[in-house]
């Protein structure tokens, strides 16, 4: 099924009156997105990764075969060049991936830190199994997973020699920067980050699709559900454009004062992609002092730590929870004659009713406490239908950033934590940056 946009726990705030004042608005950011003619639209090569990473299948299934061959593979990168992967492989596999019994190999992703024991644990569980590793990163000099693939071609290179190269796979600049350099010099296998997409657009290019299809995933069910949501969304019309419309509620509601949005769903599948929205929405409108803050929440766990604040607290934000449909577990509860804890009620009854009734009452109450719920039913946990919601966010957020009036492919911000902490870390060419921070201390 497409994604389905439900307002009816948003209606106090929202109304269609509102979607026919902004209508005109969001009409016109689309065209901005789809002529190309929107600010950072040098950067929209995305919307055509459905297509343009056909050529690319077969061999990015040969890498993965080969990387299969192993019992696991590290794979380094931060933001954009890790996230879409693991929330892919946690939503279609499972949050336990490693622990399951499997042909596949298992996946430990590095390099998103600079956590000591993180990575001395990682590379703990690596002892005594035969590893790959993909390396992925534009640039090459990023510190975090610069730092961790050092370690990773210092391990290599001790167990393997000169085989180590045979075992990693860099999915790196087509041209230029340290890391395709260093694949040059040491013969990496390797593949390209295409010049016209961002990292945190990047997941339906060979920087999610390898690491993807060593896992055992549908990578081209996967290019079909996106490519058959971005052209669905480019042509419905406002009224039944369920993309256009999320989008325009969150504007709608960011100009009534809600500036935190809350993504959350009642499946843990769902942790790690809430973590990837977080990211494409939060670096792509956080800019020009503007932009709605993105947080996460699982429910129903977060109900009994956040539920309070939620219910209860500041009104200046909503929800957006993504109701995952087509389950197909038939695991209900338990009966128990003595019935002591009181739940009688519910013997043999399914989780999966339990859990839907579970988010309509949580939807339910919160609109009534003054919390607004964007409700987004999509279907199964497939590669069709997981192809279809990351192509669904991210159309909307391109949209939603024009919307808001910024270049929603940009990161300025970003280089300044960079700058500081190379400065203070003592790189060669950062001295006075380096004087001015010791003086603040």
């Amino acid at each position: 099924m497409a994604v389905e946009l439900d307002l009816t726990y948003a209606s106090e705030l929202l109304d269609e009156r509102d979607f026919a004042g902004i209508e005109r608005e969001t009409a016109g950011a689309a065209r901005l997105l789809d002529g190309r003619r929107g600010a950072g639209s040098g950067f929209l090569g995305w919307l055509v990764l459905p297509r343009t990473m056909r050529e690319a299948l077969p061999a990015i299934r040969e890498a993965a075969e080969r990387l299969s061959a192993s019992q696991a593979v590290l794979v380094v990168g931060i933001g954009g060049s890790y996230l879409g992967a693991r929330a892919a492989l946690e939503y279609l596999k499972s949050p336990f991936y490693n622990a399951l019994k499997k042909t596949a190999p298992d996946l430990y992703f590095i390099g998103n830190n600079l956590s000591a024991s993180y990575h001395e644990e990682i590379l703990s569980l690596c002892e005594g199994k035969e590893l790959s590793a993909i390396v992925i990163s534009k640039s090459g000099t990023t510190t975090e997973p610069a730092a961790a693939f050092r370690a990773v071609r210092s391990l290599f290179r001790e167990r393997y020699g000169a085989k180590a190269s045979e075992r990693i796979v860099a999915v790196t600049d087509e041209r230029r920067g340290a890391l395709r350099e260093l694949c040059d010099a040491e013969g990496y296998r390797r593949f390209a980050v295409p010049d016209d997409v961002g990292g945190r657009y990047s997941v339906l290019s060979a920087v999610g699709l390898l690491p993807l299809a060593a896992a055992g995933v549908d990578i081209e069910a996967l290019l079909d559900g996106a490519g058959d949501a971005f052209s669905r969304y480019a042509s419905l019309p406002f009224s039944e454009n369920p993309c256009h419309r999320y989008a325009a509620a969150r504007n709608l509601l960011y100009r009534k004062g809600r500036v935190v949005e809350v993504f959350a769903s009642y499946e843990p599948c769902f942790v790690q992609t809430a973590e990837w929205l977080k990211q494409l929405f939060g670096e792509s409108e956080g800019k020009d002092r503007k932009g709605i803050f993105p947080a996460s929440a699982s429910f129903t766990a977060d109900l009994h730590s956040l539920g309070q604040f939620l219910q209860d607290g500041s009104r200046n934000l909503f929800e957006t929870v993504v109701d995952i449909r087509g389950g197909k577990s038939r695991f209900s509860v338990a009966g128990d004659a003595s019935d002591g804890d009181g739940l009688g009620y519910l013997a043999g009854k399914p989780y999966e009713e339990i859990n839907r009734s579970a988010l309509e009452a949580v939807a339910a109450a919160h609109a009534e406490g003054g919390t607004p719920t964007l409700l987004l039913s999509t279907g199964g946990r497939t590669e069709y239908e997981y192809g279809m919601l990351l192509a669904f966010f991210e159309r909307a957020c391109a949209v939603s950033g024009y919307l808001l009036g910024v270049n929603p492919f940009n990161q300025p911000g970003v280089e300044g934590y960079k700058r500081n902490l190379f400065a203070l870390l003592g790189k060669p060419g950062y001295e006075d940056e380096r004087e001015r921070l010791l003086k603040r201390k």
